[in-house]
């Protein structure tokens, strides 16, 4: 048995190790940044208050790093867990609220080790891994809020709440289910009503920009979230095919997570008292924003993308430790550590292993090479240094991140013309074909795509 006072210690060398364990395999395992790292970073060469296919916090984040470590990969992996690590201690310090003796806290974090949204998805930062700092923050702050008078836990709350929902619009889901929380239980906290408006306040001063922005780029970001869930594509079919889909991919999720609990766990009893109030919030951070995106799907026919649910299940370990806290032997923690070492251990095993066979990733895109290339294809044919990329965000923004100018990305260029002085380096990016035809500079191919260079010779 571990003495109670090392417990806290030993949570943070998980979190240290978790950290530098899923910061070094994928920076030797893998050639280049995956797909949605490098989109980010793409926008975050030309930040703004909304892109196409999202809110704008996983750009602040990816170039708040460039600023400081460059092309350095190393640097946006060990982003993506720094992400994680905050996660975890919230979800940490809101399990020590919930339980008395910190063991039971450091099972639900290590039972998270289960779930691969919190280890072998964790590599590629994005804009569901830039959402599980402000979950946790946001379900932590609002608990501290409703259980105190003071002020500062709602304002947390409002400034989190905020920045969750400019990581990714689902973040709605955790906000709507506190909320329904705080509707069912109306009378008990009528006296912090004015606490929870200050938080709305707070939120919505902050995301006026990008509401600002949603305005004038028609919505572009929604419009895209409908597209990705198949909502343009009515089917009748959907709103039972996809529902079902989703639950059996949950399950399918969850059953290493369930195979850690079962370890300690007694018999599996199931005696339905009164649920107390921890165990009815617990509920309501956890199952009811599933089973809002449930019913989502159910209405609407939507299909759920298994990478969305990448937050929900920060709470799960609270949760089952919660329930099953009577059946808990803790006799058998010996067992469970040893089925953790094995997930913990052969994650990244697993990662590093399919990352060295599987050449067909995006992860082994020559993109540091194919920029060389193109720089030297410049150097030779202009004066002027490279400012602007246009094209998509893989094949541009990989230009964008390697090119030592750091070039600003554009997914096109027609709004923005009138902006270019004749002085500025451009290159397009996109099918050799088309633009071999109508490249008015240098022209060049590096299979399958064709660059287009135009500078002041």
């Amino acid at each position: 048995m571990i003495v109670k006072k090392n417990i806290t210690k030993l949570f943070f060398l998980f979190l240290f190790f978790n950290l530098l364990l899923w910061t070094i395999t994928p920076t030797i395992s893998n050639i280049n940044l995956p797909l949605d790292t490098i989109e980010a970073l793409a926008w975050g060469s030309n930040l703004d208050w909304g892109f196409n296919k999202h809110p704008p916090l996983s750009a602040f984040a990816v170039e708040f790093f460039y600023i400081i470590f460059k092309s350095n990969d190393w640097a946006y992996y060990l982003l993506s867990q720094i992400f994680v690590a905050i996660a975890f201690i919230y979800v940490w310090k809101f399990s020590n609220e919930i339980f008395e003796d910190k063991i039971y806290s450091l099972i639900s974090i290590l039972s998270l080790s289960g779930i691969y949204f919190y280890n072998f998805t964790t590599p590629e930062f994005n804009v569901n891994i830039s959402m599980l700092p402000f979950w946790a923050l946001t379900v932590y702050f609002f608990w501290k809020g409703i259980n105190s008078s003071k002020k500062i836990y709602w304002i947390l709350f409002g400034i989190f709440s905020a920045l969750g929902f400019l990581a990714k619009y689902l973040f709605i889901y955790i906000l709507v289910s506190l909320l329904i929380y705080f509707v069912i239980n109306f009378k008990k906290y009528k006296k912090i009503i004015p606490n929870y408006l200050l938080s709305i306040i707070i939120s919505l001063l902050i995301l006026i920009p990008h509401f600002i922005w949603l305005f004038e780029n028609n919505f572009a970001t929604i419009s895209y979230g409908l597209n990705r869930s198949t909502l343009y594509d009515y089917n009748f079919i959907n709103h039972f095919k996809n529902p079902i889909i989703f639950f059996i991919k949950q399950v399918v999720i969850l059953f290493p997570f369930l195979i850690m609990i079962s370890v300690i766990i007694k018999k599996f009893k199931f005696k339905f008292t009164k649920i107390n109030r921890k165990f009815l919030f617990l509920i309501f951070i956890t199952i009811v924003p599933i089973f809002l995106v449930s019913i989502t799907s159910i209405l609407t026919g939507a299909k759920i993308r298994t990478m969305w649910m990448t937050p929900f299940y920060l709470f799960f370990g609270t949760l089952f430790i919660e329930f099953f806290r009577k059946n808990i032997d803790l006799k058998k923690l010996k067992n469970f550590y040893i089925v953790f070492l094995i997930f913990f251990i052969l994650s990244p095993i697993i990662y590093f292993c399919v990352s060295i066979i599987d050449k067909t990733k995006r992860t082994d895109y020559p993109g540091k090479e194919i920029s060389r290339l193109v720089q030297n294809k410049w150097n030779d044919n202009f004066t002027n240094k490279i400012k602007i990329v246009v094209g998509d965000e893989w094949s541009a923004g990989n230009l964008s991140y390697h090119l030592e100018s750091r070039p600003t990305w554009f997914n096109d260029l027609k709004n923005e013309k009138n902006k270019i002085t004749e002085d500025q380096g451009v290159i397009y990016v996109g099918n050799p074909k088309v633009l071999k035809k109508i490249c008015p500079g240098v022209f060049g191919k590096i299979a399958p795509v064709g660059y287009c260079m135009i500078g002041k010779r």
